[in-house]
């Protein structure tokens, strides 16, 4: 049994070390909410240990709270994929999942907007060892832990991660291109062309609205090609800058799809439909031609 006192060193010595966890947990799952949650389970498990007497023989409390850390947020992760399989046509955002400016514009300035974009495309476990190793300098011994697998399986995992890194540094900032992929996208849409989505979607690009996500090129363009009614009233658009999608319903904008682009594919989808969301974007409809339509 713990005393008063070794609770508070207990406390204490985890207080030292939240900062990091917080780091780790925010660019694995890029969200500052779920971050503060990873770093809250891992003080929980970390209070259970002390309870059955088992903190005394951890050596390293920092490299066993990253991997608590690490194991949580890979959970995290996998829970995401596994609910991937939502169709377009249903994303609903949900209330919890409005995004915080100040943490976003904190992890953009660490990491990169691109580098947001390609970690979104990982999988969990080349995510986790990309984000461990190359970002916070953590063992391939240590990552193997977490992830279970071997030392070399582990740094092929951070090597993937590394790659596709290395190439989408920069998102396609191209807005003649954009809007020929954007086109290429309504079109097949609106036809439920499915090779014809596969053709312009990154094999691993994420859909989102709020706490919805599907993943994966395939699973995407299926929930794409049930948009086809909602795309025949769409029209490419700026959204808050971004080049994308607004579906209009009797004039007005009922929902919007922003892009973000990886060597001319489209490798993230946010969609937007709730009002109180859609009343802070600045949506401005293109015309053939590229130029401002105005809303």
């Amino acid at each position: 049994m713990t005393t008063t006192g070794d609770d508070d060193f207990l406390a204490d010595s985890f207080e030292a070390h939240r900062g990091r966890l917080r780091a780790v947990a925010h660019r694995m799952l890029g969200s500052g909410a779920e971050a503060d949650d990873a770093v809250q389970e891992a003080w929980v498990r970390l209070s259970r240990s002390a309870g059955r007497g088992e903190a005394e023989g951890i050596d390293n409390l920092g490299g066993w709270l990253t991997t608590v850390v690490g194991r949580v947020c890979l959970d995290m992760l996998r829970s995401r994929r596994s609910r991937a399989e939502e169709p377009l046509e249903s994303w609903t955002p949900a209330a919890s999942a409005v995004p915080d400016p100040a943490q976003d514009a904190l992890l953009a300035d660490s990491v990169g907007v691109a580098l947001l974009v390609v970690l979104d495309t990982l999988t969990p476990a080349e995510r986790l060892a990309f984000v461990l190793h190359d970002l916070f300098g953590v063992p391939y011994e240590e990552v193997a832990g977490i992830v279970d697998r071997t030392p070399e399986a582990a740094r092929q995992l951070a090597s993937r991660g590394r790659r596709r890194v290395r190439g989408a540094r920069e998102p396609d900032v191209d807005p003649a291109r954009q809007r020929r992929v954007v086109d290429a996208f309504l079109a097949a849409a609106r036809d439920g062309d499915f090779d014809g989505l596969l053709a312009v979607l990154d094999p691993d690009v994420m859909a989102r609205s709020g706490a919805v996500v599907t993943t994966g090129a395939a699973a995407v363009a299926r929930g794409a090609s049930g948009f086809a009614r909602l795309a025949v009233v769409a029209r490419p658009a700026l959204v808050d800058g971004a080049t994308g999608v607004a579906v209009l319903v009797e004039g007005r904008v009922e929902r919007t799809l922003a892009f973000t682009f990886v060597r001319d594919r489209i490798a993230l989808i946010d969609v937007t439909s709730d009002p109180a969301r859609l009343a802070r974007l600045e949506v401005t409809l293109l015309r053939p031609d590229g130029g401002p339509d105005g809303v």
